[in-house]
């Protein structure tokens, strides 16, 4: 199964009150696709870039539960594990560069807006 979403949304404050900030993923590089954060991959990621509106990803989930669950639409949110390299601290946290660690496939993203797009 194939999957299409946004892993990070620019300039919308998530559930910490962080905020990426166009550029933050820029030149991001291959990372695994997890559930939940842990474990091993459930799948791989086939592209991974900025666009205008956040960090978009292509990938292929192959691991049968998360897939199914997916496909179910209980497993919609995407989120990013990344260490912070360029902050400004103001009212919120802006994540001005960010080096990327792993794309999860989660139940509840810590960006509400951070979601699976298209399922195929």
């Amino acid at each position: 199964m194939r999957i299409e979403g946004y892993a990070a949304v620019f300039d919308r404050v998530d559930r910490a009150g962080d905020v990426f900030r166009r550029g933050a993923f820029a030149g991001v590089g291959a990372v695994p696709l997890l559930w939940g954060h842990r474990g091993a991959p459930v799948g791989a990621i086939e592209a991974i870039g900025e666009d205008d509106r956040g960090l978009r990803i292509t990938a292929t989930v192959t691991a049968q539960e998360p897939a199914r669950l997916v496909r179910a639409g209980a497993l919609a949110g995407l989120s990013v594990g990344y260490r912070a390299l360029v902050v400004r601290q103001g009212a919120r946290r802006e994540l001005v560069r960010v080096a990327l660690a792993e794309v999860s496939l989660v139940a509840v993203p810590m960006q509400a807006m951070a979601r699976v797009t298209r399922v195929f």
